[in-house]
């Protein structure tokens, strides 16, 4: 089995063959289907765009959009599997020679990775914060008494209420914190806002 950085699980033998199919893609070939695909990664809410200047290449060159759409689908494996695992160029450039793509095209492949990768991450980012998007948030003191001499001073707690978007919808969540609890709450929350700071 093949050892790769962009993926722990075993690959079928179809995504080796069309990463070996590439090396008969002309130098320009190659050129222009990396920047189409690049070019997808950064936007890729745009598929009927992508998809449309697949089947336009493939009129050009004389092959089949269906086997070339099949093709691009297991090349996009790495650049995603690589977003994930925050692969240098240097590492994207050794999985596509070890899947079978010739030096010449994987080093202009992992050069494009070095130059998108920047933005690719950032949109990563934005994208995993866009899962669940905080909307809104209340939130009151409150005081526990008890009968027994150790309550008698009480506890201080925090009611949260958090809105959350959920896809399309939002939804009420509720949290019930002491105040250490609060205080480290707070104190990651700082944290999460000083790396998002980072990337922008």
């Amino acid at each position: 089995m093949l050892q790769l950085h962009f993926t722990n699980d075993a690959l079928p033998d179809s995504v080796s063959n069309d990463f070996q199919t590439l090396n008969k893609f002309s130098e320009q070939q190659f050129v222009s289907l990396t920047e189409l695909l690049y070019q997808f990664l950064l936007e890729p809410k745009e598929s009927e765009r992508f998809l449309a200047q697949l089947s336009e290449f493939a009129g050009e060159h004389s092959m089949g959009a269906g086997p070339l759409r099949g093709l691009m689908k297991s090349i996009l494996l790495l650049p995603h599997g690589a977003l994930k695992k925050n692969l240098t160029a240097e590492q994207v450039k050794e999985d596509m020679l070890s899947l079978g793509l010739n030096e010449d095209k994987a080093i202009h492949f992992s050069d494009q990775w070095r130059v998108h990768y920047p933005i690719l991450s950032r949109l990563a980012v934005g994208q995993t914060l866009m899962v669940n998007q905080l909307v809104d948030m209340e939130w009151k003191f409150g005081v526990t008494v008890g009968t027994s001499e150790l309550q008698k001073a009480g506890n201080i707690f925090l009611q949260l209420k958090l809105v959350v978007r959920k896809g399309n919808t939002t939804e009420n969540v509720y949290m019930e914190l002491t105040l250490p609890q609060f205080y480290n709450f707070l104190h990651e929350m700082e944290r999460a806002k000083a790396s998002m700071d980072c990337f922008s």
